[in-house]
């Protein structure tokens, strides 16, 4: 429990840091804790160390976890930050409360079918390939205007904005880069008349102050709370 604490209590200042370095307030930047690969008590001890927002890489890992804290869903909220086929939207619309990471307008549409009409609307971002990596998922900055405004009018869906998971640099201004880009790319959204977008959601552990200074609005940290990752569940 200290170290999760204590590792929590870093990142906050390491946070605030960051906004103070780019003039904004620390309120504007919101600390998703991404909880993928740790158990459920890891979890409650975040929780005791006054979180509530977690994010899930894994659609069946999360879905187990949501199920073992069940006694504190009210006052959580889980964020599916990993890939998600088709095959798994219903119960993701029927179990989470965000999406980062649609990166096609079927998946957009299947959640928007399957999520409960008793539930508020599922808050989902789209995920944007913001360094052109073959290998990762996303669309491809030219793809989203036309993604985002379809996505915009489908019900039980509230777009919030875009996600991105850069290439790794370890240089700042390398870092800041596609956090730019990104940014930019929401400015234009928004621009465009897609004026209820709000949400950046970009930066981790190794970067999150280029991404706060690039405008972040949620930053998805997990080693720097939880340590090294253990071995990955399935889903």
């Amino acid at each position: 429990m200290a170290m999760i604490a204590d590792n929590l209590q870093q990142v906050h200042e390491r946070v605030a840091a960051a906004c103070t370095q780019a003039t904004r307030p620390v309120r504007s930047v919101t600390l998703l804790v991404v909880s993928k690969t740790f158990d459920a008590g890891a979890v409650r001890e975040a929780v005791a160390a006054g979180e509530h927002r977690f994010g899930e890489n894994y659609v069946l890992e999360g879905v187990e976890k949501i199920a073992a804290l069940a006694d504190l869903r009210a006052q959580l909220e889980w964020h599916l930050i990993g890939p998600l086929q088709s095959n798994k939207t219903r119960i993701v619309a029927e179990q989470f409360d965000w999406v980062h990471s649609v990166d096609r307008l079927k998946i957009a549409q299947r959640l928007s079918e399957q999520r409960p009409a008793h539930l508020p609307p599922l808050q989902v971002c789209l995920q944007v390939n913001i360094s052109g990596e073959p290998s990762k998922s996303g669309l491809r900055p030219d793809e989203v205007p036309d993604v985002a405004r379809a996505v915009d009018v489908l019900p039980r869906l509230t777009l919030r904005g875009l996600m991105a998971i850069p290439e790794p640099a370890t240089d700042l201004a390398a870092q800041r880069a596609p956090h730019r880009a990104l940014r930019e790319l929401l400015t234009r959204l928004r621009a465009g008349g897609l004026t209820g977008l709000d949400t950046l959601s970009m930066g981790m552990s190794a970067d999150l102050e280029a991404a706060i200074a690039e405008g972040a609005t949620i930053v998805r940290i997990g080693s720097a709370i939880f340590g090294a990752r253990g071995i990955r569940a399935s889903g």
